[in-house]
């Protein structure tokens, strides 16, 4: 069985890729050339060396393969690099779907995004409108809807790594993100789930056809206020930070006045669905994968003390 893989070389990507190794599937890549760097396994895989926007690099990739995994995705726009959340999230999308079904692919497998319902901002029309695509082309899919993922990233960028770096390595205060003016309101909720959980859905899906034309929403055993999950990270690497709420609203007029400033950890879109929330039912993964689900706790989080 021969697997078509595009976005094999991220977080997500990467480790997917060496569990189906592990798993003994024939595999095929489509790689950047920037993105070469991040590749670890060659010999291993089929290589093809081109982008997402090359139909003929899209078909050779494709090329006797039995399945196709998209898992492209990007928090944040570079234009003059052609990264837009229209052309990676769907358009290039749109276009590997349309290639996969005249080429008869037997199952496409999309990674899209929890809370894309809301179909607010750019990234989730742009997460919707492939989900869409892919529904409507007639071929067999399966579509998962992970919350927050993490993880040991293996040098790749990854939630709990992030908002380390970010929040807790640096001599500022760390930010709790409320969504409302007073901290006992604090809604802001997320499901973080573990990559291991995460890719063990891929494998199922590969394998049992009770995943076909199906729609998961992927979140792990606890939903966690944006404080205790900065809590977590503090108890897991040893620091300790003093933690100032911030109301989202000022967040939103912050990142709308100075989005040109790169210092801003966030952007507004990234602000605007975190104040929706994040959460999804863990039973969904439980049934799916039949064991239960890491929980993001000071243990799963060793990795960010290497």
């Amino acid at each position: 069985m021969r697997i078509a893989v595009f976005g094999g070389t991220g977080f997500v990507g990467y480790q997917l890729v060496k569990f189906l190794l592990k798993k003994e599937f024939e595999l095929s890549l489509l790689v950047r050339p920037a993105s070469k760097n991040n590749v670890d396994f060659e010999g291993e895989v089929k290589i093809v060396s081109g982008s997402v926007d090359s139909e003929k690099a899209i078909k050779e990739t494709i090329k006797d393969s039995d399945f196709v995994i998209y898992n492209i995705g990007i928090l944040e726009e570079s234009p003059k690099e052609g990264a837009t959340f229209e052309e990676l999230q769907y358009q290039s999308a749109k276009r590997i779907i349309d290639i996969s079904r005249a080429r008869s692919i037997k199952k496409f497998i999309l990674m899209s995004a929890n809370g894309i319902d809301k179909n607010c901002t750019k990234y989730q029309k742009t997460k919707l409108a492939a989900e869409t695509h892919l529904i409507n082309s007639g071929l067999t899919y399966t579509i998962f809807r992970p919350s927050v993922i993490f993880g040991d990233p293996h040098g790749r960028m990854e939630f709990a790594t992030q908002l380390f770096n970010e929040m807790i390595k640096t001599p500022i205060p760390a930010v709790n993100f409320i969504s409302s003016l007073s901290p006992k309101l604090n809604s802001v909720k997320l499901s973080p789930v573990h990559i291991e959980d995460v890719i063990e859905a891929f494998f199922v899906a590969l394998k049992s056809e009770a995943t076909n034309n199906q729609l998961y929403a992927l979140g792990g055993p606890d939903a966690l206020t944006w404080g205790r999950i900065i809590e977590l990270l503090m108890s897991a690497t040893n620091k300790k930070k003093i933690m100032i709420p911030v109301p989202t609203i000022i967040m939103k007029i912050t990142t709308l006045l100075f989005s040109w400033l790169k210092i801003l950890p966030v952007s507004y879109d990234q602000i605007v669905m975190l104040e929706q929330g994040n959460t999804a039912d863990p039973k969904t993964l439980t049934e799916l994968i039949g064991r239960e689900l890491k929980n993001f706790n000071p243990e799963t989080l060793k990795y960010l003390n290497n």
